[in-house]
């Protein structure tokens, strides 16, 4: 990645009806933000409160829990002090969809082009054969992941919402849960399969039954890939998601000092 975090990406790709960056009549005010434009945010000062750690109007996961931080929409120079000090001196913020400027003395560490979809009438259900996933089943969780690596999971991440798994001769083999949960959305998260069982339905099996439990509860599912990963954006458009927008996955590490020569975090 570059030193130099880039300045200027493409659009975001949104459909009418959201918060989409159309042109809007001269003088006609701004659509409000979609929850899903700064998700992270939206779940932080939203259903996810109880877990927020804050500082002025930045909001962060425990980082035992999840390993996202979140900005205001517009952020001033206050805001980046804030999400240093919440970060630590030198360490990597992760900021999830996050499409603004990126001041100068932050440093991208990464940035993930990837694609958010959203539920456009896909046929949920439940699976006798998916089972509530627990504490318990976390060491379990964990070993799967590191060997599938369907993305950020942590040993508290089983506590942001409904994870169910599915067992062969009482091994854990294929998982998937919930994460982000704007107000009335719920993302679907860490669907995985363990290499020796795909190809058998059972993350398409689990997708459908997470969706099940987000729309008993009357909220809508969504979910993030990354761009690149053309056979799940398939296997989601095949089963009834859309395509909202595109987004970036980024973490920048914060200075050792502010602008003023104070360390970060002196108030």
């Amino acid at each position: 990645m570059s030193a130099r975090p880039p300045k200027d990406r493409e659009p975001v790709l949104c459909t009418a009806g959201d918060h989409d960056g159309f042109p809007h009549p001269a003088g006609a005010a701004a659509p409000a933000p979609h929850p899903l434009d700064n998700p992270a945010l939206g779940s932080l000062a939203g259903p996810h409160a109880h877990f927020a750690e804050r500082r002025g109007r930045v909001l962060r996961y425990p980082v035992d829990v999840a390993p996202w931080l979140a900005l205001p929409d517009e952020p001033a120079a206050d805001d980046w002090a804030d999400l240093a000090a919440l970060a630590g001196p030198g360490a990597a913020a992760p900021l999830a969809g996050f499409t603004g400027r990126i001041p100068d003395d932050w440093e991208v560490t990464y940035d993930i082009h990837g694609v958010q979809l959203v539920d456009d009438g896909i046929a949920a259900a439940p699976d006798a054969a998916a089972v509530r996933l627990g504490h318990a089943d976390v060491p379990e969780m964990l070993d799967l992941v590191a060997r599938t690596r369907p993305g950020p999971f942590l040993p508290r991440t089983v506590e942001l919402g409904a994870y169910l798994g599915i067992r062969r001769d009482g091994a854990l083999i294929a998982m998937a849960g919930e994460r982000l949960h704007p107000p009335g959305w719920t993302e679907i998260s860490a669907v995985c399969t363990d290499p020796a069982f795909r190809g058998k339905g059972l993350a398409t099996r689990l997708i459908l039954a997470v969706a099940h439990g987000i729309r008993e509860r009357g909220e809508t599912p969504f979910l993030h890939t990354a761009a690149s990963n053309v056979n799940a954006i398939r296997l989601y458009e095949s089963l009834g998601f859309r395509l909202r927008r595109s987004t970036h996955f980024l973490a920048a590490r914060a200075p050792e000092h502010l602008g003023d020569g104070r360390p970060v975090g002196a108030g």
